[in-house]
């Protein structure tokens, strides 16, 4: 339960403590709501949902880890010796590194335009493409086409840009 500024608990809060977590997402509201709600930007919602994307990587290629060298193989100190992973594996690793170093660059950006109240439709598109091509470069990536992994990683990239426009061009 979470308590707003003013001591009170926020019905928005309750609400959503009491769906499902797979069905919060169609719940939030967005810039657009009723004056007096809390509201979640789109830049927001999409930074929201890259971060969650990121953050579970990490999974599949841990399972192809533990098939590969079993849970006490898989749990133990890396070492030269270590059986080799799977070739899509390998790959996702590298795709989720690189999530992760990209990551680093869109949040401050995110951020920026949230703290500046910069909300304008190329911001929103930005932020939603971003999310897009980020995982479509998982995708592709692990499953080892290099052209469409430039392709999706060039797309992250250029949606970084255009928030780094809307930033420089609102002062």
């Amino acid at each position: 339960m979470c308590v707003g500024t003013d001591g009170q608990t926020s019905r928005q809060t309750l609400a959503l403590s009491s769906i499902p977590a797979a069905n919060r997402l169609s719940h939030i509201k967005h810039s657009n709501s009723a004056a007096g709600e809390k509201t979640m930007s789109k830049e927001l919602y999409w930074l929201t949902l890259t971060a969650a994307m990121t953050a579970i990587l990490w999974v599949p290629y841990i399972l192809d880890r533990i098939m590969v060298r079993g849970v006490a193989g898989a749990t133990a100190n890396p070492s030269p010796n270590d059986k080799p992973q799977s070739a899509w594996a390998e790959r996702m690793i590298a795709a989720h590194t690189n999530a992760v170093e990209n990551l680093v660059v869109f949040v401050p950006l995110v951020l920026v335009t949230h703290e500046l109240n910069i909300h304008t439709g190329a911001t929103a598109f930005a932020c939603a493409f971003y999310f897009w091509c980020r995982l479509a470069h998982v995708v592709v990536y692990t499953a080892g086409i290099p052209l469409l992994r430039t392709l999706a990683f060039t797309g992250g990239w250029v949606a970084q840009i255009i928030l780094v426009k809307e930033i420089l061009g609102a002062g």
